[in-house]
């Protein structure tokens, strides 16, 4: 494994990525874990495979994976309309979307660039009913017919875990927290950092000239933008204001670890639920669409599906190889779209 680990510090250093982490599964077993680089420049602490990052938009296929356990169980329908599952959350124009167009993006929700749906850590995380009526309001006609196609919104997501929470009698994040996060025994993962306990925290910059800093200070919210080293803004610890879409925080081992959900017989969700989040049968741009998963239509046809998860610090992805039961979990902390793709690809390249 030496080569790759070597590969993952060249192409940490050529991406101009502070720190890296991956890990990867096979079927129900971890089979690799590796990280490098630095996950505080200024307290040149090390990144590590405990280092806890943000998952961002990865947290939807754990929205989608709550979801089809519901479906499992019979509690809910991907069929429903939504407006039977949860009365007067939508504008009137979506009265025909289904749950299932949510988990596929199929719903014809705009996507609000989520630029401020940050908090400073610890702060209480904002009531959801009222943050979709905040951001649904001026948005009350879809794009388009829903279940025509797909196109990808935030707002989805967060619907979908309003219709999670209506059907359980919990919070969105209660009942992720009670179906699939203690049932995986990701201690060190959750919605908040003062629930990754003991974890490491990888600090997350934003990688740009100095000019950047007083449009970012700006545009965030006031105590999220932290002190600049070098060609790196870090940004202070900070929480998702919608946390179905992009809430979780945790390491690359337990990311990996909620792959095997995805990639091996086990209790937490049926296979069929599983082969049917991975396929991905609705076009749309840039991605096509399973029921969470996706694939950018320049990969249409490739051999694994996959969830990018970026925003402010952080650039990652989850990819899981259907047919060769492989799961890749892949970290790092910065801003900019740096070539993770590359890390999965060389990963699926050898033989485990």
């Amino acid at each position: 494994m030496n080569d790759l680990e070597s590969f993952l510090d060249d192409h940490r250093q050529r991406e101009r990525v502070p720190g890296l982490a991956v890990a990867v599964v096979l079927g129900d077993r971890p089979v690799f874990a590796a990280a490098c680089g630095t996950a505080d420049l200024v307290r040149a602490a090390p990144f590590t495979v405990d280092t806890a990052c943000h998952w961002f938009s990865m947290t939807k296929i754990a929205t989608v994976t709550a979801a089809m356990r519901l479906v499992d169980s019979g509690d809910l329908d991907l069929d429903a309309r939504v407006r039977d599952c949860v009365p007067d959350l939508l504008p009137p124009a979506f009265d025909g979307v289904r749950v299932g167009h949510l988990a596929q993006h199929a719903a014809g929700f705009r996507n609000p660039l989520p630029l401020r749906w940050v908090h400073p850590a610890g702060r209480p995380i904002p009531d959801q009913r009222a943050f979709l009526a905040r951001h649904l309001r001026p948005r009350s006609k879809p794009r388009f017919e829903p279940g025509t196609r797909a196109s990808y919104s935030n707002l989805s997501t967060v619907v979908l875990g309003e219709v999670l929470a209506t059907v359980t009698g919990q919070s969105y994040v209660d009942h992720v927290r009670a179906a699939v996060l203690s049932p995986l025994a990701l201690t060190q993962t959750g919605f908040t950092y003062a629930e990754v306990g003991g974890a490491p925290r990888a600090v997350g910059y934003q990688r740009g000239p100095s000019a950047i800093d007083p449009v970012l200070r700006a545009f965030l919210p006031r105590g999220v933008v932290g002190r600049r080293r070098g060609d790196y803004l870090s940004l202070e610890p900070f929480e998702m204001d919608a946390p179905a879409c992009s809430g979780l925080i945790g390491p690359v081992t337990e990311a990996a670890r909620f792959l095997t959900v995805h990639t091996a017989e086990n209790d937490l969700l049926s296979r069929s639920s599983a082969a049917r989040m991975q396929q991905i049968d609705m076009r749309g741009k840039p991605y096509d669409l399973g029921l969470g998963w996706f694939q950018p239509v320049t990969a249409r046809g490739a051999p694994w599906v996959e969830h990018f998860g970026g925003g402010g610090g952080f650039w990652n992805v989850l990819r899981v190889y259907p047919e060769r039961a492989l799961g890749v979990a892949v970290m790092g902390n910065t801003t900019h779209r740096w070539d993770v793709g590359a890390v999965a690809d060389r990963i699926a390249a050898m033989r485990w």
